[in-house]
């Protein structure tokens, strides 16, 4: 089967690969900007990890401000970000049990939209919020971990 849509796109493309998926999601993520993986622990910390890498980076723009209990400083960063990693080295990366390419798009409502392709199936999907983005990774980690399903959650 070729790889028809394992490729990066954008910029601000992330490269995820889940290690471990129980109770907790743990791996690490990869983009253009930093040669080392960015190492998360829950699936609450892998978001804010990458929402920081938005912010950091200043794309996609959120389409609202966001609300915080306490001062937070952003550290804008996109003059001085210098692509490390090419996007033939970030595809070489791979999760135990699941990479992902999650190309967000837009960032409104508060949340995420843009596609996410499943790496190791060769199938994308679109996305319209965090939340959908999450339940599609839950799903692709449970055909994984099932592989004698009859019926395929991800359906293109």
């Amino acid at each position: 089967m070729s790889r028809t849509q394992s490729y990066l796109g954008i910029p601000n493309a992330v490269v995820l690969c889940i290690d471990e998926y129980n109770e907790v999601c743990r791996g690490r993520f990869y983009h253009h900007f930093q040669k080392d993986a960015v190492v998360f622990d829950g699936a609450t910390d892998m978001l804010l990890k990458i929402e920081k890498f938005y912010d950091d980076m200043r794309f996609p723009f959120p389409g609202n401000n966001e609300r915080h209990w306490f001062e937070r400083e952003v550290n804008y960063m996109s003059e001085e970000m210098t692509r490390v990693l090419e996007d033939d080295d970030m595809l070489q990366m791979h999760g135990d049990l699941g990479t992902f390419i999650i190309r967000v798009q837009h960032r409104q409502n508060s949340s995420w939209q843009g596609r996410i392709t499943w790496v190791e199936e060769d199938k994308t999907l679109y996305f319209r919020s965090v939340w959908e983005m999450m339940k599609l990774i839950e799903e692709a980690m449970a055909e994984h971990k099932d592989k004698d399903s009859d019926t395929p959650s991800w359906k293109e």
